[in-house]
């Protein structure tokens, strides 16, 4: 079984799409493990808690101080610029976290834990259209 969806980021956050999922994985009722992978090179795919959005902004400050946009100082040695100042630094991102994602599922329910969420991590500054495919085996 395999499906894809599709979301609408509008800058860099963390973009839970658990619903999704879940009603997905509902109607084709099945056992399995999930597999979740996202067709680009500047976006991450996390597993994180869905309770306190704090996290999410704090995840986000991290990864912003620990990777600085490349008009940064710090980031001078930089060459891949041409596509604007959050480009590069959210290709390095996205080698620092997961792109793809395995979920185990149980009776069409993703076995995740009571404050899991599956989001999409947006490292761009620009509304973007992101493919994430799913695959159950």
């Amino acid at each position: 079984m395999q499906t894809e969806f599709v979301m609408r980021t509008q800058g860099p956050g963390l973009y839970e799409f658990t619903s999704d999922v879940r009603q997905w994985l509902a109607q084709v009722a099945k056992d399995g493990v999930l597999t979740l992978f996202v067709r680009h090179t500047s976006c991450s795919l996390l597993i994180q808690e869905n309770a306190d959005p704090e996290v999410q902004t704090d995840l986000r400050a991290f990864f912003e101080r620990l990777v600085p946009p490349s008009d940064n100082p710090a980031m001078s040695y930089l060459r891949h610029t041409y596509e604007g100042p959050d480009d590069m630094p959210a290709h390095i991102k996205a080698a620092l976290m997961p792109v793809s994602l395995s979920i185990p599922v149980s009776q069409g329910r993703p076995a995740l834990g009571t404050w899991q969420g599956i989001y999409l991590f947006e490292h761009r500054t620009a509304p973007h259209r992101r493919q994430v495919a799913a695959h159950l085996t």
